[in-house]
């Protein structure tokens, strides 16, 4: 089946969250959202949020999963708040508890931070399945870039999170926590092994050279023109770029709020005394 996806870019923070539908009925999903989050204010807003939960009601659609393909570094996810205004259940892979542990840790989180994964509604293992009406949503563990990383077949398209970008900008990082590049390559390779006709899902773009905004491409696309992994690079020569390209990049701007909370399945931290949520900022830590 060819499901119905509709994206919305969050230019702050380069992020294409999806609306996936199923043909046949009123049910959909919606797929790495993002919260608005001024980092030198510390105030947040739901305008992009609200763009998504504005199109499910106005074409009446019945949200059934919000889905996230790992613990985000660079945004910080809607899911709570579209979870309020439209219902559905937040799901992401079982592996998020080992970045619960380590992010725990390098926040100091405190006794009242779980890492058993509880925050979230569902927890999904490699090749779980989950129903949206006539849609199959197949789970399937693409670690690397972080250890929780998910990416989602659902008919005939892949929604891939970070675990590639277009052919242009190649692929993710995987110097954090967790991350290892032999692994990605290996995640990437079952991507690459469904047919040629695969439609790919994105979950960022950057515009490289000053192209036009894209997020959708194909298997055999990423196969002939992938700038890190097209076919013919071997296991060996990815590590070494993806390892030397990594020591040359910044940390995300917003890795430090967005970890704190995404590991949180969205919630912010409890407010203190004072009524106010804290995020810390780890100095000389990272």
């Amino acid at each position: 089946m060819k499901p119905d996806v509709t994206a919305f870019f969050h230019k702050p923070t380069f992020t294409v969250s999806y609306l996936v539908k199923d043909p046949e009925s009123r049910k959909c999903v919606l797929i790495d959202t993002a919260l608005d989050f001024d980092h030198k204010s510390g105030r947040t807003a739901t305008e992009a949020a609200d763009a998504i939960a504005d199109y499910v009601r106005q074409n009446d659609l019945d949200v059934v999963w919000i889905l996230e393909t790992h613990v985000h570094a660079d945004h910080i996810t809607a899911a709570p708040y579209l979870k309020e205004q439209l219902g559905g259940q937040i799901v992401i892979g079982e592996q998020v508890t080992a970045v619960q542990k380590v992010f725990k840790g390098v926040f100091n989180a405190g006794e009242g931070m779980c890492t058993d994964g509880t925050q979230f509604d569902v927890l999904l293992a490699d090749d779980a399945v989950l129903e949206c009406g006539g849609l199959r949503i197949h789970a399937i563990a693409t670690p690397g870039h972080t250890p929780a990383c998910m990416s989602y077949h659902i008919g005939d398209a892949i929604f891939v999170g970070d675990t590639l970008f277009m052919p242009d900008f190649g692929t993710a990082r995987c110097d954090f926590p967790g991350g290892d590049a032999a692994q990605l390559y290996r995640s990437i390779r079952k991507i690459l092994s469904f047919p040629d006709e695969t439609r790919l899902f994105m979950c960022h773009d950057y515009a490289p050279g000053g192209r036009e905004y894209q997020w959708l491409t194909s298997v055999g696309e990423q196969k002939e023109k992938n700038i890190h992994v097209h076919d013919g690079v071997s296991e060996a020569q990815f590590v070494e770029m993806r390892t030397t390209r990594d020591k040359e990049l910044d940390m995300p701007l917003l890795i430090l709020p967005s970890v704190q909370v995404n590991m949180r399945a969205g919630h912010f931290p409890e407010p203190e005394d004072n009524g106010v949520s804290y995020l810390k900022i780890p100095v000389n830590a990272l």
